[in-house]
């Protein structure tokens, strides 16, 4: 088995990925609190069972393996894209921009949680595979 390929291991990294880009995001938001006519963006959330149907896909790698007993590892394809979308849930301000502060800075920090989380699950499944295979 393709040890990166693990369905729980895509999973983490999809979710990782989509927490990273939706990081970006609410960087843009921030940056742009003051810029008159700014309209607040935010990520669409992640679809359980489409992240569950991708992590399962069998995926070709783009290096020869040459015994089964190596690893294959995926060619480096760059990270997914995710769906963004206009966020119209807070007043716009006299000047048209709807980004409030507060809300972003509490979606940062949430997110930065989450991703924190994945990670140590990512790193914790990582030595669970390492110790089933005796190293």
């Amino acid at each position: 088995m393709n040890f990166p390929d693990v369905p729980l291991m895509s999973m983490l990294r999809t979710r990782m990925s989509w927490l990273h880009q939706r990081q970006d995001v609410l960087s843009r938001n921030v940056a742009n609190a003051d810029t008159p006519g700014f309209t607040a963006r935010d990520l669409k959330p992640l679809d359980f069972n489409d992240a569950l149907r991708s992590s399962t896909v069998n995926k070709a790698s783009g290096l020869t393996v040459t015994d089964p007993h190596h690893i294959a590892i995926r060619p480096a394809g760059g990270t997914p894209k995710f769906d963004d979308t206009e966020i119209h849930d807070i007043e716009s301000n006299p000047n048209g921009n709807s980004i409030s502060l507060e809300a972003e800075m509490i979606k940062v920090s949430d997110t930065q949680a989450q991703f924190q989380a994945a990670a140590n699950l990512y790193a914790k499944a990582m030595s669970l595979m390492k110790t089933a295979i005796g190293h």
